[in-house]
């Protein structure tokens, strides 16, 4: 099941309703919806720290290592070394695998 989306629910409500005013107010607010989200953002401070940070880490990745020794490495909490790595392996950039139920991150080749 697909999320129900502002503009979606819009979109029910315009061909549910027969009333021309209320069309045109479901309409208007529908477009005032749409180019809320077109609009481009640039990303925050810390998305852009965080970019550079994953930068340093592929450098570090070249040998398999956990998180711990990535965040003991750059200063930083498990969790946020943990996440950037997570992200990284979501993004095909980083393996992850399992040794001794210990899990490491590798570069991919």
């Amino acid at each position: 099941m697909t999320k129900m989306t502002y503009a979606m629910a819009l979109d029910v409500a315009i061909n549910a309703v027969s009333d021309d005013a209320v069309v045109e107010k479901l309409t208007a607010l529908k477009a005032q919806i749409e180019k809320k989200n077109s609009a481009e953002r640039k990303p925050t401070k810390t998305q852009v720290a965080n970019d550079a940070l994953k930068g340093e880490m592929l450098a570090f990745l070249v040998d398999a290592h956990t998180a711990t020794e990535v965040a003991e490495n750059f200063g930083i909490s498990n969790q946020k070394a943990s996440a950037l790595l997570t992200s990284m392996v979501k993004g095909g950039i980083v393996e992850r695998f399992v040794e001794k139920r210990k899990a490491y991150f590798k570069v991919v080749a």
